[in-house]
């Protein structure tokens, strides 16, 4: 062997060979797989143990305590006062949402206007009806009828045309639609306020430049692209005011809450009423949740390019994909070239 010049050449006695890999002729032989070993998690199972355990003491604690009577759900689960009340229930929740949405997007333009009147305006609405217990509005307005028994409509600072009582007019329903709706209307003003800035301003612009209105810039343009950020907390509203509906109770409202209140009365059996009143909101609530999850998904399909599968296609993908095994692995090839 050769060697630079001015260099040493190699010491034979310190030369190490390198037997040759074993294999066929003119072939280098293949590395071995590495098997690969999970690493163990023991901390996982013992915290599924103890969850398992947990969940298994409630079910028996459930299943065997005779005084939660079970019997008595089931008999006064779908009886016809609780359905009714049910049936308020919802109403109260639709209504209420649907003033509180109306009057958020309204408030929330009126923030942002550049007309301080305007805004200060909204500000005031915002910081009384959010720094006011939603119980107290609903309590002024059952009350109504002490400041003015008298409701009357016609012309600002002269003739009024229209006379009503107060008392047949703000009837309780309408008490808690009216507390409920402008207590909501303060906190959707905000929720519509922080999607409407989550726009690029540079879409207003745009907007702007080929002769939209504001009007129409704020329709066409600002809120469809603000959906995305506005529904996710919109519907954690409306499943806080279905519970919230309860409140309607303290003035009187036969609402669910209030119904079960009123069988429990008179038969004295509180806690099978109240885990009926129970599962009946949480039904709801779970509707509520899907009805949430597939609108985020009709407004998010803009903002991403795959949309997540939904459980019914996550359902599917576990039960009808079959894996296919590993491929064999193939013939080994030489590594180097033939001499």
């Amino acid at each position: 062997m050769s060697s630079w010049p001015g260099l040493p050449g190699p010491d034979p006695e310190h030369t190490v060979t390198i037997p040759p890999a074993t294999g066929t002729a003119g072939q280098t032989a293949r590395p071995e797989e590495i098997k690969a070993v999970p690493v163990p998690h023991p901390g996982r199972w013992l915290a599924g143990a103890v969850v398992v355990v947990l969940v298994a003491m409630l079910v028996h604690a459930l299943v065997t305590n005779p005084r939660f009577g079970w019997g008595i759900i089931g008999d006064y689960f779908t009886s016809r006062r609780v359905l009714e009340g049910l049936a308020i229930t919802i109403l109260l929740t639709v209504v209420a949402m649907a003033i509180g949405i109306v009057l958020g997007v309204v408030l929330a333009v009126m923030r942002l206007s550049a007309n301080p009147l305007l805004s200060g305006s909204s500000w005031v609405y915002i910081w009384f009806f959010r720094g006011t217990p939603v119980l107290v509005q609903l309590l002024f307005w059952f009350n109504l009828a002490f400041l003015y028994p008298q409701v009357s409509l016609g012309v600002p600072f002269g003739p009024s045309f229209l006379h009503a009582n107060a008392n047949s007019l703000v009837t309780p329903l309408a008490a808690a639609m009216l507390g409920l709706g402008l207590n909501e209307g303060a906190y959707m003003a905000e929720i519509v306020r922080a999607g409407i800035l989550s726009v690029d301003h540079g879409q207003v612009e745009a907007a702007q430049a080929l002769g939209m209105s504001k009007g129409l810039t704020m329709r066409r343009i600002v809120l469809p692209q603000a959906m995305s950020v506005i529904i996710p907390p919109t519907g954690n509203e409306t499943i806080s005011m279905l519970k919230t509906s309860s409140l309607a109770s303290v003035i009187t409202v036969t609402e669910l809450l209030y119904a079960v209140q009123l069988i429990y009365s008179v038969n004295f059996q509180t806690i099978p009423l109240l885990i009926v009143a129970s599962i009946w909101y949480l039904i709801v609530t779970s509707v509520l949740t899907v009805g949430q999850y597939y609108i985020e998904r009709h407004y998010a399909r803009g903002a991403t390019r795959e949309l997540p599968p939904t459980p019914w296609q996550r359902i599917r993908s576990h039960l009808f994909t079959i894996r296919s095994p590993l491929p064999e692995p193939s013939a080994q090839r030489p590594l180097g070239r033939e001499h």
